[in-house]
């Protein structure tokens, strides 16, 4: 028994599934006599539903991953650079994969029969967002062992801070006469910057709306769902009852026709012994005649 072996497992069950797996493991490993491997098991934590659902698009959709990560490389050296262009279609990429592998996750996550709601993908993008912001928050996700959702601020203010204090000192130093015509330029860069955040910040919130939108309709469609399927369970149940009563109307018309079959042998048997009786009775006439 491994550790990395037993949590990929016990990450890659539901969460009402995971305690009971986890002590499992735990048991097993104190039966084989390994009592570190138990402990580090037995402090393996319970992921949150967002963390699942997470965890569901590392290990459901492998390919993604890698993608993913770059394009936070990517947008985290143009928030750096101050590259407005570059800046403007990371930031274009950055909200097509987010919603899309949201909506991945929504079905993973009916695939394999835990559906979630409008909140919890909510949490999901959030993470894919640090995911894109935080090199460190990237490599947890990567690990398919999540156990809360992560977060991060729209439009990395780390990394603008970063630049901000980088140009503040860079004023503070002697310059040469040629050096103002730089300190407009990445001026002007910082303000190009910034407004692309706040426009990357403004789809962003017109793109949660779509999604709230359509998590509703989804809902929606649950429950239409679940009210017919509660509709089926009580057509099942009268068409078990039906059935109970045709069976017992069958069991009667058996039991009737055998009582008419029964009464039509006695009125036969009756009909010949009332025939014999008439005939010896016909016969001891004539004789007494």
């Amino acid at each position: 028994m491994e550790y990395d072996a037993v949590a990929d497992e016990l990450y890659a069950l539901r969460p009402e599934e995971f305690t009971a797996a986890r002590a499992s493991a735990v048991a097993a490993a104190r039966t084989a006599g390994d009592r570190d491997l138990a402990e580090r098991i037995g402090a393996l934590r319970k992921p949150s539903l967002a963390a699942w659902v997470g965890n569901l698009l590392v290990r459901g959709l492998p390919g993604e991953v890698e993608p993913l990560l770059r394009l936070g490389e990517g947008l985290r050296q143009a928030h750096h650079d101050l590259d407005g262009p570059q800046l403007r279609e990371l930031s274009r990429q950055q909200h097509a994969i987010v919603r899309a592998l949201s909506a991945q996750a929504r079905q993973l996550a009916v695939e394999a029969g835990h559906p979630v709601g409008e909140g919890v993908l909510r949490e999901v993008e959030n993470t894919l967002h640090a995911v894109l912001a935080d090199p460190e928050a990237a490599q947890a996700w990567a690990s398919g062992r999540l156990v809360k959702r992560l977060s991060a601020t729209v439009g990395f203010p780390a990394v603008g801070e970063r630049a901000v204090t980088q140009d503040a000192g860079a004023r503070r130093r002697p310059v040469a006469p040629s050096r103002p015509d730089r300190k407009a330029d990445g001026e002007r860069r910082l303000a190009e910057a910034r407004r692309d955040a706040e426009t990357a910040e403004r789809e962003l919130r017109a793109m949660r709306d779509e999604a709230a939108a359509a998590g509703r309709a989804a809902d929606e469609a649950t429950a239409q769902v679940d009210r017919l399927q509660r509709r089926v369970g009580e057509l099942t149940e009268e068409l078990e009852r039906a059935r109970g009563e045709h069976e017992q109307a069958r069991f009667a018309q058996r039991s009737a026709r055998e009582r008419a079959r029964t009464a039509d042998r006695r009125v036969r048997e009756a009909d010949r012994k009332a025939a014999t009786a008439a005939a010896k009775l016909e016969r001891l006439t004539s004789t007494n005649a």
